[in-house]
């Protein structure tokens, strides 16, 4: 079945994208909690003129997430944890450790937007996250965990 997403799902898509997805998955989850419509002819032709409108603004968002992008880049995030033998953390790592490391240099960042190897680390050492700005707009930002 085609839909067309009004909002952002994760692993699925994008707002104003045209998925195919399962019946039971469109009807039962998507549509009901209003995150998808049916995409008919006439649903269609709407979704491409709101695109239309919507090419400027977004240029401008483009630009926004790019210079926020940069931000990101010079900042330098270590976070701290508690280490047991070797170099094993008590406990883990996840995306709000890391957003609130960013929190401390100014920079504020969605949880959605953060995506961790493993979702968990559990390991000392420098790590990779990949920051989605915008859905054009994507940055490998490494990071360093060190012990307390």
């Amino acid at each position: 079945m085609d839909i067309i997403l009004k909002e952002d799902v994760l692993n699925l898509g994008f707002k104003d994208d045209i998925v195919k997805v399962k019946n039971g998955y469109a009807r039962n989850f998507l549509i009901p909690q209003g995150k998808a419509v049916i995409a008919t002819i006439s649903a269609k032709k709407i979704l491409s003129e709101n695109i239309k409108q919507k090419a400027f603004k977004q240029e401008k968002e483009i630009n926004d997430a790019n210079a926020l992008a940069k931000k990101i880049q010079k900042v330098e995030v270590k976070i701290k944890s508690k280490v047991g033998s070797g170099d094993k953390l008590f406990g883990s790592v996840n995306a709000q450790n890391y957003i609130d490391a960013f929190k401390k240099s100014g920079v504020e960042l969605d949880k959605k937007q953060v995506i961790l190897p493993g979702k968990t680390i559990k390991r000392l050492g420098q790590y990779d996250a990949s920051i989605r700005l915008h859905r054009e707009v994507i940055i490998k930002h490494t990071f360093e965990i060190i012990s307390e």
